[in-house]
């Protein structure tokens, strides 16, 4: 018989509650997560380069995904010293490469100069 049954059975509602508190009042404790920046594991220019090819050959058709892993490769190296070379605003450039963003084949090419990398093309 557990305490809360014996209280109940001594009929002492107070010394039931006490022990019903008791026994439900355990709190588990929240998982704190963190966002996850692709960027911090771009290191290398190696990393960066890897990194754009497998978004080309695994999504070729996803022209956002595309822009956002230029985003992503721009971030790791500093965004400011790639719009600098690219000759664009860090502000435009942001924008560009966001996820809503759209830009225009020549922005796509002077980022990629602008990062060092080149965009490849072979037979289908």
């Amino acid at each position: 018989m557990s305490s809360l049954e014996a209280a109940f059975k001594r009929g002492t509602a107070r010394q039931a509650g006490r022990e019903m508190r008791k026994t439900t009042t355990k709190r588990t404790k929240k998982t704190e997560t963190i966002p996850y920046d692709v960027g911090e594991q771009l290191r290398t220019p190696e990393e960066m380069a890897a990194y754009l090819d497998a978004w080309l050959v695994e999504a070729p058709d996803d022209a956002a995904g595309i822009a956002r892993a230029l985003g992503d490769i721009a971030r790791a190296k500093g965004m400011s010293q790639i719009a600098r070379k690219a000759g664009l605003s860090r502000e435009s450039l942001y924008k560009a490469l966001s996820e809503n963003g759209n830009p225009s084949f020549a922005t796509v090419l002077k980022v990629a100069r602008a990062l060092g990398v080149r965009l490849h093309a072979e037979v289908a």
